[in-house]
């Protein structure tokens, strides 16, 4: 599956070279199409390097058999297509290709917290059987269900749940913003 360029901040855009920059030393050769879509945006393709995966889309336009340049836009987003850039470069130069940190451990939970609450809610399970799978039954029962905490939280889950299947997953293609 392709993301938009637009959705996914992390996708690498190239264009041609421009002739101000010398060609030799320009690794575009390296770069295979498997598998590769074309749309009027131009051809996307997925770049396979240590076991990680980098979303590529060469403008239309642009032949594969030219040197290339990546193209940051000077926006938001700006510093996401850097990053996606660097682990570009770093691939293609057989480095060390770091890990994607968009979402921290703690976020990853969460997230597959909210698809198990929402998966439950919508085949029927109660929310105090929700958090039972959650957190734990022993920890339900040994609170109030009504001012439960838990009670609050499973409810949270499955509300996020359900704005994250209506469209907020997209939110996962972006990076996180730093100050």
């Amino acid at each position: 599956m392709f993301w938009s360029a637009e959705a996914d901040t992390s996708a690498v855009l190239l264009a041609q070279m421009p002739v101000v920059l010398p060609a030799a030393a320009n690794l575009y050769s390296a770069l295979r199409e498997p598998a590769a879509r074309e749309d009027e945006d131009g051809t996307h393709f997925l770049f396979e390097a240590g076991g990680q995966t980098i979303r590529i889309a060469r403008l239309a336009g642009v032949p594969p058999e030219i040197p290339l340049a990546a193209f940051v836009p000077l926006d938001a987003d700006g510093f996401d297509r850097m990053e996606g850039i660097g682990r570009l470069l770093r691939a293609l130069q057989g480095r060390t290709i770091p890990d994607d940190h968009r979402l921290t451990p703690q976020q990853k939970r969460r997230h597959r917290h909210m698809l198990q609450a929402t998966d439950g809610r919508m085949n029927g399970a109660t929310y105090r059987d929700i958090a039972g799978v959650i957190f734990g039954v022993d920890r339900v029962a040994s609170e109030h269900w009504k001012t439960s905490a838990l009670r609050d939280a499973t409810t949270a889950l499955v509300k996020d749940g359900l704005a994250m299947i209506a469209g907020g997953y997209r939110m996962l293609l972006r990076h996180r913003r730093r100050s």
